[in-house]
């Protein structure tokens, strides 16, 4: 489900534990799980990546719009990097992949490029190896941890 292009919130904390989260424009898991690599907006993510990138801390909800089934990874060793133009055709198939994940549910794919609008020179990417994943699917499965992670 994760690599399909799914709807991705990413998130972490402040200092005094105050939360950053944005949705992501972009993301990608690397064939064996281990690394994966979300892509938000610099200018409206600047806070979030402040955040990861002092702590090292992430946690991500992958959610599928026409089931609501969603899983949540974390890391404490997320790091953060620019977007480069090798970047470009992933977020291109997270795109379309959006695009058909979103039909299912009765919206446009209008809808979905402007919302993942983005401008490459404007992303970041943060990369980390999952070190906990939990069903956030509601229901009674919900906060449960997922092994393998």
């Amino acid at each position: 489900m994760m690599r399909r292009g799914v709807s991705v919130i990413v998130s972490s904390s402040g200092v005094d534990l105050s939360p950053s989260l944005m949705r992501a424009v972009g993301s990608e898991v690397s064939a064996d799980g281990q690394r994966i690599t979300v892509f938000l907006s610099r200018q409206q993510s600047a806070r979030l990546l402040q955040d990861v990138a002092r702590s090292g801390r992430v946690a991500v909800v992958f959610s599928e719009p026409h089931s609501h089934r969603s899983v949540q990874v974390k890391s404490d060793r997320a790091r953060v990097r620019e977007a480069t133009a090798d970047d470009a055709s992933g977020l291109q198939r997270y795109l379309q992949a959006m695009q058909g994940e979103l039909a299912r549910v009765g919206f446009g794919a209008d809808f979905a490029a402007a919302m993942l609008a983005h401008r490459i020179e404007d992303v970041s990417a943060i990369e980390f190896t999952p070190g906990q994943a939990y069903d956030q699917t509601p229901g009674p499965r919900a906060g449960q941890r997922l092994g393998g992670a």
